[in-house]
């Protein structure tokens, strides 16, 4: 029996040496035993390479604002690893989430004495959201992000109301697949027959693969460009607006806070998912909300302004398709007279891809390390960045240290320049700690 929240934790985070193991042997026991809670839930299921965290934050922003109580699972977390289960926007209780381990421990030690072995910290994490969302909180509807893929990925053992996925890019490539087609089978893997699809992935052959696995499940799909559209409208570094035009009616002006044109599709998605509850599920939701649900939504770390005076921006592009993302966000919506960034990755990425895009736009490069198992060495990063350096006219600084990284990021910033933290989430969830001085943090995972 476990009396605190640490011990519960420390509990949790025990089980990660047994990794990411594909499969949902585990899982479907493990619910078994439980009497499949999961069965009396609504989920909406999201998966994707980019644009989960967002695509979450607007559909339970814009549900909460209409009135519906709303269950959010997410990963990995910002600040605290209670961030992950949330409730109408609140953390899970610490002495919930206790109450929950110790109710779910002896099934997962009768599991790990059989020959599935252990199930691990991502399989225990989610079958307690699907406690937490079923035996305590009730919630109308779930947004359930997926973890990693899709098919395979642990949170596939629910049956949803909606898929969607968002893009399909490189990421995660040491598991799900060496090419974009491989990835898009397994993000397509979470399309269940008969259940709508809402998808912005915009590469043709993942788009067809999207289509493929859709009309085999008899699935109806709604694809950006085809069955809804965005336009945008205005841009400015606080807020940025855009037209919708979706298969049921146009919603215009739409006004959202996150910038980049990334988010007005990621915007867009979530009000073509709405649009379909809406239309086959009696969803409602007035059109004052939806505006007001959209405009609220916020997702820390992601082209979030964390300070102004020096002026200090945190994304966490983590991949090319991020990257990609974060430079046409900067050279669209915030002027500045120099670029001074600074970079922390993981060990298993493909950066040369990533680094292609961001090395054209800096003027101080600021190379540093995660404090986190798998991070990437700083000198190796380093040498990646030497060798494509030839090009391009910048400062590049090695400081292993992320504070004292920090440090000389904000001091090379200067009244007119833009300072950036991106890379790996672990680093800007402790940058972010630090510059809003939250005592209250945990590493995520």
């Amino acid at each position: 029996m476990m009396n605190t929240y640490q011990e519960a934790r420390d509990w949790i985070e025990g089980l990660i040496p047994f990794g990411i193991r594909p499969g949902l042997q585990r899982m479907e026991q493990l619910l078994d035993k439980l009497d499949h809670p999961e069965r009396r839930l609504k989920f909406i299921h999201v998966a994707g390479t980019n644009g989960k965290g967002s695509v979450c934050a607007y559909l339970t922003s814009t549900l909460i604002q209409g009135g519906y109580d709303v269950g959010t699972f997410t990963s990995p977390y910002i600040t605290k690893f209670t961030n992950r289960f949330q409730y109408n926007g609140q953390d899970i209780e610490e002495e919930t989430l206790l109450q929950l381990s110790n109710e779910l421990r002896p099934h997962v030690e009768e599991i790990a004495a059989t020959d599935l072995g252990s199930p691990t910290m991502f399989e225990v994490s989610t079958a307690l959201a699907i406690l937490f969302f079923a035996r305590v909180t009730y919630p109308d509807y779930v947004v359930w992000e997926t973890g990693l893929g899709g098919r395979m990925d642990v949170t596939n053992v629910v049956n949803p109301v909606i898929s969607v996925i968002t893009n399909v890019g490189h990421d995660h490539m040491d598991i799900l697949g060496n090419s974009l087609a491989d990835i898009a089978r397994e993000k397509a893997g979470i399309i269940k027959s008969g259940v709508p699809v809402v998808s912005t992935a915009d590469q043709p052959e993942v788009r067809e693969i999207i289509r493929e696995t859709a009309s085999a499940k008899k699935s109806t799909l709604y694809l950006i460009g085809e069955q809804f559209h965005e336009t945008g409208l205005t841009v400015g570094p606080e807020e940025q607006s855009f037209s919708f035009v979706g298969l049921f009616r146009t919603i215009d002006p739409v006004t959202i806070t996150l910038t980049g044109a990334h988010q007005r599709k990621n915007a867009a998605l979530a009000l073509m998912t709405l649009e379909v509850l809406r239309q086959y599920y009696a969803l409602v939701i007035d059109d004052e909300d939806l505006v007001k649900g959209m405009r609220h939504a916020s997702w820390p770390g992601r082209m979030e302004m964390i300070t102004s005076n020096p002026r200090i921006l945190l994304d966490g592009a983590h991949n090319p398709e991020g990257a990609q993302a974060l430079a046409a966000a900067l050279k669209e919506t915030h002027p500045y007279k120099k670029l001074r960034l600074m970079m922390g990755m993981l060990a298993n990425k493909n950066h040369q891809d990533t680094l292609r895009h961001i090395l054209p736009l800096v003027d101080t490069l600021v190379v540093t390390e995660p404090d986190f198992r798998k991070k990437m060495a700083a000198p190796e990063l380093a040498s990646l960045v030497a060798e494509m350096k030839g090009q391009f006219e910048f400062e590049l600084i090695v400081e292993p240290d992320w504070e004292l990284a920090l440090q000389r990021l904000r001091e090379a910033t200067e009244t007119d320049d833009l300072g950036v933290v991106t890379g790996t989430l672990y680093l800007i969830s402790d940058v972010r700690a630090r510059l809003l001085n939250i005592t209250d943090t945990e590493k995520g995972w």
